[in-house]
């Protein structure tokens, strides 16, 4: 098999459960804020749009920046920095005790993010011109459908085994993701090759 079929087989996996990690949490994520002690209904609000929205933004910060390193140090060591990064902050917001180490769990999660963009221009850089639609669209059905399967999993989950282990399963399927990258994905500059 060509080498860049088998990135792109191995980033939509990568891809996919990227999307499902990071959606997977968002359904339960004020009843986690609530478990941690913040009980009043105006503060509960304050704290969920603060801890949903910190990873977004710090994410958007510091995105120009993994880019520029994917650049100089390879495409490949982005997506096990983010793989990994995000595998372990995930598991640390599964033992967070108070509000306050949520948020700022939450803040590093943007902190380590990149998987998708960077496996988006991996592929892109590797993929035959005239298949470079096909397989980037294809590749973006990894993310929607893992953002799309995520939240109905992790509500599910959320209810059969309870918040906390959401986390850990979660950082589970991340460092999976690490794995499949570290062990599958070639990085090379011939396109096709």
């Amino acid at each position: 098999m060509e080498t860049w079929k088998l990135n792109l087989y191995a980033a939509w996996v990568g891809c996919f459960f990227t999307g499902l990690g990071m959606s997977q949490i968002l359904p339960f994520l004020p009843l986690y804020i609530k478990q941690l002690g913040v009980t009043d209904h105006a503060s509960l609000s304050l704290w969920s749009g603060l801890i949903f929205s910190s990873s977004f933004l710090v994410s958007a910060i510091v995105a120009p920046l993994w880019g520029s390193l994917a650049v100089r140090k390879g495409r490949k060591l982005m997506l096990l920095r983010a793989a990994l990064g995000m595998a372990i902050v995930m598991a640390l917001q599964g033992m967070a005790s108070n509000v306050w180490h949520l948020f700022i769990l939450r803040t590093l999660m943007g902190l380590t993010s990149g998987y998708i963009p960077n496996a988006m221009a991996l592929i892109a850089s590797q993929v035959p011109r005239e298949k470079s639609g096909w397989a980037l669209g294809t590749l973006s059905t990894g993310q929607v459908a893992g953002v799309i399967i995520g939240p109905l999993i992790g509500g599910f989950l959320a209810d059969h085994v309870g918040l906390r282990v959401v986390f850990f399963i979660t950082a589970t399927l991340l460092f999976t993701c690490f794995l499949i990258t570290l062990f599958t994905i070639k990085e090379g500059g011939d396109q096709g090759g």
